[in-house]
């Protein structure tokens, strides 16, 4: 805890220990040996000890070694670990800063963003907020597995109720009657307090339980502030309700089983969406499921689809149940000295019985970004089926919306394990004619300008 303490004094965020490995401009270590018995010397050829943080002691032994480049979950690369429990390609960036300390594994990484956000059109507005995350992480070898524990804290809660403008968006409530429209709702202080715990199965295979109050379950990709292709970005996607707003839910349950670069899991969650108040943690009974089935076929490639349902997820729509899937594609490389690309390709649905009949709406998302030096530059391009950007009691007609987005960071190092980023991004959004009169347009657009301190 005094390590979390310390590093929570320089930003009020917090990621799963493995989107370390999304944080990073640095290449991602290589996959660990392909054992991981009891007693057995790990291939030190194989290994790569020059990740961005603190070495470990000079009495570390190969085990202590081993363990710090494995997957909490199985024998594979940490890097391919990303929020929750989901994967990303073993090729992905690792960010953070690590210590051993015994037999424990210490990580931390943070996250602070000051941003200035303008939306056009009628429906816009203007906002100066802070958003970001601090997290933190701790594990061990347990018998021939191992135990973790994580933590991700946000200051999200500070930008108030009514989270930040954003056209386009939905979801959620600012008080408990209203939905949020065109904004984006804070996320909880609490994003994840969790433990996982496995053990192998054989040289390439394991079994593993996974438990969060809060915590995310077996659905869809990672969440969007821990896909590389987009974490530079402090915009969340209009899509946001499609694909991945079950990244904080108060109650999970996950068991699965890994086999070499295949992954299955079966989450059992409180399918509620979190309520307004943002600084509390909430209970509820693990009522929902969800199953996903995850495949890394090469070091650059992460495929993922996903089913649920959500027993009563909407606080505004008490007795609607709700069914999800999702389909993903997340895609990173190293395209030449010191240049990274990475991508993602998603698909979401929603579906609902409604006066007996089924409302099925769709969303796409595609996001990159492109990574040379201190410099990044990322977009994104979406399009959502939304049924909640009129105020109605109940479900309106769906209205086919997009958007597109472009933006650029640069990081200034101040320190070690310190940097200072200043960016901006420019969004064009779509609305059909049904909106025009609401929007003021067919293309009201979006703009924002940020400051970002980072710990890695």
């Amino acid at each position: 805890m005094k390590y979390l303490v310390a590093t929570g004094a320089l930003a009020l965020s917090s990621l799963p220990a493995p989107a370390f490995a999304q944080h990073m401009g640095h290449e991602a270590p290589p996959p660990a040996p392909q054992t991981a018995q009891p007693g057995a010397e790990p291939d030190h050829s194989t290994m790569d000890h020059s990740m961005h943080a603190q070495p470990a002691p000079i009495d570390a032994g190969p085990a202590e070694e081993f363990h710090m480049h494995q997957g909490a979950l199985g024998p594979y690369p940490m890097a391919r670990e990303s929020s929750g429990t989901a994967w990303q390609p073993d090729a992905s960036g690792h960010a953070g800063i690590m210590s051993m300390s015994g037999d424990w594994t210490l990580m931390g990484h943070g996250v602070l963003n000051l941003v200035y956000d303008h939306q056009s059109g009628r429906r816009g507005d203007d906002k100066l907020f802070a958003s970001g995350m601090l997290m933190g992480m701790a594990r061990r070898p347990l018998g021939n597995g191992t135990l973790q524990f994580k933590a991700m804290v946000s200051p999200d809660p500070l930008m108030g109720k009514s989270g930040y403008p954003l056209l386009l968006a939905s979801g959620e409530t600012a008080d408990g009657e209203t939905r949020l429209i065109d904004r984006q709702h804070p996320h909880d202080f609490f994003m994840e307090l969790s433990a996982s715990i496995s053990q192998n199965i054989g040289p390439n295979s394991s079994v593993f339980l996974y438990g969060g109050l809060p915590g995310e379950p077996a659905f869809g990709p990672p969440a969007f502030m821990h896909r590389e292709a987009i974490m530079d970005s402090p915009e969340a996607p209009i899509s946001h309700h499609w694909l991945d707003s079950t990244h904080i839910s108060f109650g999970v349950l996950t068991a699965g089983v890994v086999l070499d670069r295949v992954k299955v899991e079966v989450s059992r969650f409180n399918g509620r969406e979190p309520d307004q108040h943002r600084w509390n943690i909430e209970t509820g009974p693990l009522d929902s499921t969800a199953v996903r089935l995850s495949w890394n076929p090469t070091d650059n490639l992460s495929l993922q689809a996903s089913w649920g349902h959500f027993e009563d997820p909407e606080q505004l729509e008490p007795g609607v149940d709700q069914k999800r899937w999702s389909a993903s594609l997340l895609y990173a490389r190293d395209v030449a000295p010191d240049w990274k690309f990475a991508g993602t390709l998603a698909w979401g649905r929603k579906s609902i019985e409604h006066h007996g009949e089924a409302l099925k709406d769709d969303a796409f998302v595609a996001e990159t970004s492109l990574k040379h030096g201190q410099w990044t530059i990322f977009g994104r391009g979406e399009m959502t089926e939304n049924r909640e950007l009129l105020d109605l009691e109940e479900h309106g007609p769906a209205f086919r919306v997009g958007k597109v987005s472009l933006g650029a960071i640069r990081d200034f190092k101040v320190a070690e394990h310190l940097s200072l980023g200043v960016g901006g991004l420019f969004a064009v959004n779509f609305v059909p004619d049904g909106l025009e009169p609401l929007y003021g347009g067919s293309n009201p657009t979006g703009a924002m300008g940020f400051l970002r301190l980072k710990v890695d």
